[in-house]
């Protein structure tokens, strides 16, 4: 089997794994009792990951430079950092939740680039000038990654407010691991409001820890504005609030370096190392989005429905900065015109 046959036949069978996973997350997620969907749907994302892995390595060989020159190379190549970083979501949170969400846009990708795309647009070209660097794979693959894991961080923060149904909950889950911030700041609020009881009493019954996520029971609403869950719902919503945090602030420090790489790459192919470029102005959006974020988190001490709000706002603005600047065909990065 030589190796256009060899991407042609794993292309076409990523998308099938990742379709059929995406129907087995779906399915644990309507029937959990069902056993084995949770370790096949694992197996999937593995098996989807290790394709387009070999995808990528097949075409790096056949075309002598890094994969990431053209619309196709880098859907897959996207497609790879979102499978990755689910597996490394659910690993490290023992959630199979994150598949639910996840395995849908994954699917989707890589069947827009095995489907939809032209066969000359996925075909292995020659690279332009500006693009013979050892930085194409610095400055790009950081980019792609940092792409996949705010997407990842974003849709489970999309998920989260579907939990929720948008409406305020009281979390206890911890934004940085132990709980210290929210449990002083909710015991202040309690105080305030009820002077005549101890903070202390009014958590202690209702405050439970379940690993490297907290529970906490829907009877200590402390505002008119929070709503009262059902214990299951918000255990869930307080998992996905905790792996979306997590997720993005793996992201946003690739994101940070990959923009760096590319400003220095900048200054060395155009002579200057920030254009304005439509690309440079969305890559810095994206930042500020993702940073006030983890600033409103990690400063202010937001959790749940407003800082799950900004991730999903960030979602739409890495699509912007990733695929949609590039329609305009305009600017220093013109050349990748799709990418």
């Amino acid at each position: 089997m030589n190796l256009v046959a060899l991407q042609n036949w794993l292309d076409n069978g990523s998308f099938a794994v990742l379709f059929l996973t995406m129907l087995v997350y779906w399915s644990g997620a309507a029937f959990p009792n069902i056993p084995y969907l949770a370790e096949l749907g694992t197996a999937g994302m593995a098996i989807a990951n290790l394709s387009i892995a070999t995808l990528l390595a097949a075409r790096w060989i056949e075309a002598g430079y890094f994969p990431l020159s053209n619309l196709y190379e880098s859907l897959f190549f996207l497609t790879w950092g979102i499978t990755t970083v689910h597996l490394l979501a659910e690993s490290t949170s023992k959630s199979r939740l994150v598949g639910v969400v996840t395995a849908p846009v994954a699917m989707a990708i890589a069947a827009f680039a095995t489907v939809s795309l032209p066969s000359e647009m996925q075909a292995s070209a020659p690279l332009v000038p500006a693009l013979k660097s050892n930085w194409l794979m610095m400055h790009v693959s950081v980019m792609m990654l940092s792409y996949s894991a705010l997407m990842v961080g974003s849709l489970v923060a999309i998920a989260f407010l579907i939990v929720t149904r948008g409406q305020n909950v009281e979390l206890k889950g911890s934004s940085v691991g132990t709980g210290a911030y929210r449990d002083r700041e909710l015991r202040r609020q309690i105080s305030l409001k009820n002077s005549n009881q101890t903070a202390e009493s009014l958590l202690s019954p209702n405050f439970a820890s379940n690993g490297s996520t907290a529970v906490l029971t829907p009877v200590a609403a402390t505002s008119s504005t929070d709503v009262a869950l059902s214990p299951q719902r918000l255990s869930l919503a307080d998992t996905l609030d905790n792996i979306s945090y997590r997720i993005i602030g793996l992201g946003f420090p690739l994101l940070t370096i990959g923009i760096i790489a590319g400003a220095v790459w900048a200054n060395e192919a155009w002579g200057t190392y920030w254009s304005w470029d439509p690309k440079e102005t969305w890559a810095l959006i994206t930042w500020l989005v993702f940073a006030a974020y983890l600033h409103s988190r990690i400063t202010k001490g937001w959790q749940g429905r407003k800082p799950a709000i900004l991730a999903a706002t960030g979602f739409v603005v890495v699509w912007v900065c990733y695929l949609g600047v590039n329609l305009l065909g305009k600017g220093l990065h013109s050349y990748g015109w799709f990418f």
